[in-house]
């Protein structure tokens, strides 16, 4: 059976009284979560200190497993032993759902198909009673993320308690239609889902092309019949008119900067430029998300108004390796090294596409044990292949036209991808409020 939907007449339709519900249809009612549910739990984090306790075979669930989907496993498992010796965990059967209540994923949902003890970061409903279908429920409480996460206390990270869920009413039709919208969006939202990977997908090899063409053009130039020589680097093979030099022998200035004390307000207040790392992201820079004062300029060492245009490569966080040209004149944080003042060998375009295809090997090169660090050492010792200055123009020409093209599409999949994903959150919230009925 085709399942589809229609927009509900306004003459079926009553006020809920909840500004993010808006209208219902007069038959639907509104239930609190904690009428809908026999559990409504959570649990804890065992002493890390004990090796053994993470070293079990009960899935112990964790706010960043909560991601949207079915959960099927987690990533961390805990001892038998300390689930029975400790009083704030309990193992919950499945299915239940799972909300992350505070963290980088706060206000994900999933319903968890597996028995799981979860630490505190999660709540779990549990039991669902006649009245409600846990799959009709996962879906209200996804249109209700927003909700839950406004509601939240906690100063700068937000944090969903147990009672603001536990208070968050969401309409209920009769069981049968909560099982036939279930079971439609289901099914819809699935094949949206299948859509959106595949339109993913296509931008990752989009973006593995990109790479390629230019991996192929610093490296190899515009000529496919010139001769090579073998060299001993990071690219094995080089044309033979080009040389293979370090980067701290064509910039003339290559710096860094710091961040200001942070708690004098003023500092933060000025006109001067202040590049992050996150404002590296492959494109040109032509504003930055913060700016600081002349004074603080003035009166820091570390600071240094870098003329533009120069070159500013991410060197920890995460955009870590990213490379952008800055077009503004700007200081920088300490996570930022800059290329500034190229010499007569290099054109600062093709520095920029050089050393965009050697991302990877400046990774790989650095340091920092859990969390990579590319110091400014390594990238200025970094070689990268030089051909004669008029050729190095000829490649940023023909990279700056291939890479439009395919920067275009990769930008039209993305809309397309952010129009698939608007439409699926409309949809959703209409067909579970019941301004769609499902037939």
């Amino acid at each position: 059976m085709i399942m589809k939907t229609v927009i509900r007449p306004e003459t079926e339709m009553k006020d809920s009284g909840i500004e993010w519900i808006g209208n219902i249809p007069r038959n639907w009612k509104l239930r609190k979560i904690n009428s809908l549910f026999e559990t409504i739990g959570s649990g804890t984090t065992p002493n890390s200190n004990i090796e053994g306790y993470y070293q079990g075979m009960v899935n112990w669930l964790q706010s960043g497993d909560i991601n949207g989907t079915i959960v099927k496993s987690t990533k961390k498992h805990i001892s038998s032993e300390i689930v029975s010796n400790t009083s704030a965990l309990t193992v919950y059967k499945s299915p239940f759902i799972a909300i992350a209540m505070y963290g980088a994923s706060v206000g994900n949902i999933s319903i968890v198909d597996i028995d799981a003890c979860t630490n505190q970061a999660c709540c779990v409903l549990v039991k669902p009673i006649e009245d409600i279908y846990m799959q009709f429920a996962f879906w209200e409480l996804m249109v209700a993320k927003e909700e839950l996460v406004l509601s939240s206390r906690g100063g700068g990270q937000p944090n969903i308690s147990q009672n603001i869920i536990k208070q968050l009413r969401i309409p209920v039709p009769h069981i049968l239609e909560q099982q036939a919208i279930a079971d439609y969006l289901d099914k819809t939202c699935s094949k949206i889902d299948e859509i959106i990977a595949e339109v993913k997908a296509s931008i990752d090899e989009y973006k593995e092309l990109k790479q390629s063409v230019i991996f192929e053009a610093v490296t190899k130039g515009l000529d496919k019949n010139v001769e090579m020589k073998e060299i001993d680097g990071w690219i094995r093979w080089l044309p033979k008119g080009w040389n293979f030099r370090k980067i701290n022998g064509l910039f003339n200035v290559i710096g860094s900067g710091t961040t200001p004390k942070s708690s004098i307000e003023e500092y933060y207040q000025g006109t001067i430029n202040w590049l992050q790392s996150g404002d590296i992201n492959g494109t040109v820079v032509k504003n930055t998300k913060k700016h600081i004062s002349d004074e603080i300029v003035e009166n820091t060492s570390a600071l240094v108004v870098y003329d533009a245009p120069f070159i500013a490569i991410a060197m920890y966080g995460a955009s870590i390796g990213n490379i952008s040209i800055v077009d503004i004149n700007a200081c920088t944080n300490q996570a930022c090294c800059v290329l500034s003042q190229p010499t007569k060998d290099i054109d600062m375009g093709y520095s920029f596409w050089c050393i965009m295809s050697a991302k990877e090997e400046l990774l790989l090169s650095s340091r920092g044990g859990g969390q990579p660090n590319i110091s400014q050492n390594i990238i200025k010792q970094l070689r990268i292949p030089l051909p004669p200055l008029m050729e190095q123009r000829k490649i940023v020409d023909y990279l700056n036209d291939k890479t439009k093209e395919m920067d275009s599409l990769i930008i039209e999949k993305e809309s397309l991808i952010n129009d698939l994903e608007a439409y699926k959150k409309s949809l959703i919230y209409e067909v579970v409020t019941g301004k769609r009925r499902v037939v």
